[in-house]
């Protein structure tokens, strides 16, 4: 009778396998999962800049097609969905402040959606709220102003507030919980600017209305480098960046917040402009390509780490 062709190394081979499965039974029952996570911050160098990324919340919505592209079909949203290998039945929303530190300014873009997440955040990027010599408002969304106060009065105690002078008249006119709640009690705080103002230098205000009437943008430069803040001009880099004329629920006029996208969106593609996303994936960081009738999205690898 033949014996089985067995090698003393298969052998030896699936008697090891037998303990090392068995170890990984036991830790497979005892080590708890932790669930998906984001990282806080991301931080990257713009000639002498520091830009800090700055993850203040995350969130799911279901139903985007009643967000996003409210003038597309069912067909043509579930079809460009279907393309970029994203569901039609919910989306992933990011909340990312951006902190900017010139050397001589620490700058806060938006605060997030409340007081303790948006000083978590910070934290997180090595600073104190203390630091923070600016608090810079793109416009006055709750999302972006949600963190300016609390309880405690002012988050950012030490800053000089600074908004759009557009944006503040067309909220203290319409008022609102969020006006009346988060911006009214700083009125004091507040410096207001125009379209090409500076905050600091290298550091200037890009009207970019149609999200809301004072939507703006911000330009920052340093040594030669360029990066553009372009807080809500999208807000989705698929169902808003890749097509600027899909019309968005939360765009108070949705034909110029379309303009303005088409032109903002032309210039970083034809400038080869870097650009942070308020909405975008974190870390929110990207580059815009022109692709048919639209654009494209592409995310930062290493570039402005080099």
């Amino acid at each position: 009778m033949m014996q089985p062709n067995i090698s003393r190394r298969g052998i030896l081979g699936g008697a090891a396998a037998l303990p090392l499965m068995a170890a990984a039974g036991r830790a497979g029952a005892q080590v708890a999962q932790k669930g998906a996570q984001v990282p806080k911050v991301n931080r990257v160098t713009l000639g002498d800049f520091e830009i800090t990324a700055l993850m203040a919340g995350t969130a799911t919505r279901e139903e985007p097609h009643k967000i996003f592209g409210l003038n597309a079909s069912d067909e043509e949203f579930a079809a460009v969905s279907e393309a970029a290998n994203i569901p039609t039945d919910k989306a992933q929303f990011f909340f990312t402040p951006t902190l900017v530190n010139t050397g001589a300014e620490l700058i806060l873009f938006d605060t997030g959606l409340n007081p303790d997440g948006i000083v978590a955040a910070v934290e997180a990027a090595g600073y104190g709220s203390d630091e923070v010599t600016h608090v810079v408002i793109t416009h006055m969304h709750g999302d972006h102003v949600g963190g300016l106060t609390g309880g405690g009065g002012p988050t950012f105690a030490n800053a000089q507030h600074v908004t759009g002078h557009v944006e503040y008249d067309h909220w203290s006119g319409a008022g609102g919980e969020t006006f009346t709640g988060k911006i009214q009690p700083l009125a004091d705080r507040f410096e207001f600017i125009a379209d090409g103002d500076s905050v600091a230098s290298g550091v200037t205000a890009m009207m970019t209305p149609g999200h809301t009437p004072g939507h703006m943008s911000y330009m920052l430069e340093s040594s030669g480098k360029q990066l553009v803040l372009i807080a809500d001009l999208a807000n989705h880099y698929v169902w808003s960046l890749a097509h600027p004329d899909w019309e968005v629920s939360f765009d108070t006029d949705k034909a110029q917040a379309a303009q303005s996208r088409r032109k903002l969106l032309d210039m970083l593609a034809a400038d080869k402009t870097p650009f942070i996303g308020y909405h975008m994936p974190f870390p929110a960081l990207g580059y815009v390509e022109t692709r048919d009738q639209g654009f494209h999205y592409v995310p930062h690898s290493y570039q402005l780490m080099l």
